[in-house]
């Protein structure tokens, strides 16, 4: 059926571009003959689905080809809090199923459902089964129900990284990498076989952070001493029954079971909303055709809103940050964080006097230097004008930390990844590869450096060195931009927190480089605070694509925008073209732990010098 209701939209795309003015009002006539009067208020159960991963910028894109519309933690906290506010809401049944939430994330749900404690309201978690976070999650609830048979895997943190040098040596191709910062490793799993000794020692204290905020949010949410949740950590997993004994839980039961006592409990007649709060913008109507044609007008010929109240502004800094502007398509936005898109969406938030305040939402590892800088010069000009406020993310480390660094304010959640002061560089030298299948390449140059970045040959000592004192210049603007923004708020000297090392928001704030943890909903009330504003509009910029640019384009003006080329797809290889088809059905984490690792390869290659983090932690 859902299906069914999606395609009709394509069907009737292009009666937006043709039915004239007259006809539009001889269609509102005929539609108040169909409006129907709206049911009288009942108590309600608000009910929440977190069925893939949350997303942070907001979408309002239909799932036109079949799926939903993915979730953003935005839209899931204004739910949550409409939920608390809700005269009409009773109670809170949460399904996070097999969800795939970042950790961050998780400790900003986690307090989000534990504020419906202060206004009574119970919260339920229903689920089948649990890993470490979601069950995490989970403790922030009144009640955590389980299926018999159900089961918890809580086993603690397991991640591991891939080295390919083994794999680059079968093919011929050696890695020249440089870095600046010797906890700067990014580029490790390209030359080495396992991680250096100080990639070692930084990972095992970031590991340390992330274990303690697991643990510190399952006991405060299940009222237990973090002593007693490490040991039942290393006694996992449990099954039903024995996570019940445990005091894990709160009760077992079917989900019929479950229901019929929500309806004992609440009235036979509670109205269960499900997907409770979400946007009616992206409700497809089925009653009647005037419904349906009035929903099909309003996404093909969008009226534009006029900000005039004022206004708390959101700007997402999400994904890889790189060059260039975003595009956006019936499919889907381009995925990443792009300077040029970001730099006018900063602009704007500048110039409008209806906005008092920004809220800039860092969920990145980093990417290209040079668009960091555009991104960070940008927020500058805010900082001019309004109060500026960081809020970051799962991660918002290397170039994801140096966009923060005009603000006087970050806040951060306790687990999440941060810092990551340092930059990489470098190539794969790929003769051998071609050689080896019968390939041979003939270069002719001008210019002692012509051949800096070729492919075919190493770096020269004079390259090498040119190479260097280019990141060296980088690494030194970076760390001055730390030192100015954080001044006498750092506890160490900055090449003690810098050349590559990476913190858990907790350890961030002891070490100044962050002011205070908090998610999302604290940075934009702060931002009004500082703004000294009482009502206020909390507003995304830029506005999320709607269908009509999405089909149509967008007019990106006069300005020229530079974008870089030459991405190579390495997952295309003869070698890995066999092999990973086979690998992701038997065993899928590695093959993305290893595609995200190869997707760093490409940012080397458009950028040339990165600011990265020095992996996508997976955790398991």
């Amino acid at each position: 059926m859902m299906r069914a209701r999606h395609s009709s939209i394509v069907i009737l795309l292009a009666i937006g571009f043709v039915v004239p003015g007259p006809a539009l009002g001889q269609f509102d006539a005929l539609k108040r003959l169909t409006k129907r009067t709206p049911p009288a208020p009942v108590h309600k159960i608000a009910y929440f689905q977190i069925s893939d991963q949350i997303v942070e910028s907001p979408s309002p894109m239909p799932p036109l080809f079949g799926g939903s519309a993915p979730t953003s933690m935005k839209s899931l906290l204004s739910r949550f809090k409409k939920a608390r506010q809700d005269s009409e809401v009773r109670a809170v049944v949460l399904d996070i199923g097999s969800s795939s939430l970042g950790a961050a994330q998780v400790e900003e749900l986690h307090a989000a459902l534990l504020s419906f404690r202060a206004v009574e309201k119970d919260v339920y978690v229903h689920s089948d089964t649990m890993t470490n976070w979601t069950y995490a999650l989970s403790t922030a609830a009144s009640n955590v129900i389980l299926v018999p048979t159900g089961d918890i895997w809580l086993t603690g943190l397991y991640s591991e990284s891939p080295y390919i040098r083994g794999a680059l040596d079968k093919m011929g191709i050696i890695p020249v990498i440089e870095h600046c910062g010797d906890f700067k490793s990014a580029g490790e799993f390209l030359y080495r076989s396992e991680p250096s000794k100080p990639a070692e020692e930084m990972y095992s204290w970031l590991f340390d952070g992330m274990y303690d905020g697991l643990v510190g949010l399952i006991a405060s949410g299940r009222n237990m001493k973090k002593d007693h949740v490490r040991e039942l950590i290393d006694n996992g997993p449990y099954s039903a029954e024995e996570a019940l004994k445990a005091g894990m839980i709160d009760k077992i039961q079917h989900r019929q079971d479950f229901i019929a006592d929500l309806k004992t409990r609440y009235g036979a007649g509670v109205d269960v909303a499900m997907d409770y709060g979400q946007d009616d913008d992206l409700a497809m109507p089925d009653d009647n055709f005037f419904a349906m044609f009035e929903f099909m007008m309003n996404m093909m010929n969008p009226t534009p809103k006029v900000y005039t109240d004022p206004s708390v502004a959101i700007v997402y800094v999400e994904g890889a940050i790189s060059t260039g502007e975003a595009e956006s398509s019936p499919f889907g936005q381009s995925s990443g964080a792009f300077s040029t898109s970001i730099r006018k969406a900063l602009d704007t938030a500048a110039s409008e006097d209806s906005v008092k305040a920004v809220v800039l939402r860092v969920d990145s590892p980093g990417g290209s230097a040079l668009a960091s800088e555009i991104i960070l010069d940008a927020t500058k000009r805010v900082a001019e004008k309004k109060p500026l406020i960081i809020s970051m993310g799962n991660v918002a480390a290397s170039g994801g930390y140096y966009v923060t660094c005009a603000s006087d304010t970050i806040f951060a959640d306790r687990n999440t990844i941060t810092a990551s002061i340092g930059v990489i560089s470098g190539k794969l030298v790929t003769t051998n590869a071609w050689e080896s299948i019968g390939i041979h390449w003939h270069s002719r140059k001008r210019g002692e450096m012509a051949g800096m970045l070729s492919s075919a040959t190493k770096f020269s000592d004079k390259e090498r060195a040119k190479i260097r004192h280019y990141m060296t210049t980088v690494y030194d603007i970076f760390k001055g931009h730390v030192v100015a923004a954080r001044g006498d708020r750092l506890t160490k000297p900055i090449e003690e927190l810098a050349e590559g090392r990476v913190f858990t928001g907790a350890q961030a704030l002891e070490l100044g480089l962050i002011d205070k943890i908090g998610g999302l909903n604290d940075a934009i009330k702060y931002a009004a605070d500082q703004a000294k504003l009482g009502d206020y509009d909390i507003r995304v910029i830029p506005e999320p694509p709607g269908l009509f640019d999405a089909f149509m384009g967008k007019n990106k003006g006069s300005e020229f925008v530079s974008t870089l080329q030459g991405k190579t797809s390495f997952s295309s290889w003869p070698m890995f073209k066999t092999a990973l088809p086979m690998l992701a059905t038997i065993d899928p984490s590695r093959v993305q732990s290893l595609l995200q690792a190869l997707k760093r390869i490409e940012l080397i290659h458009q950028e040339r010098v990165i600011m990265m983090m020095p992996e996508d932690i997976m955790f398991r």
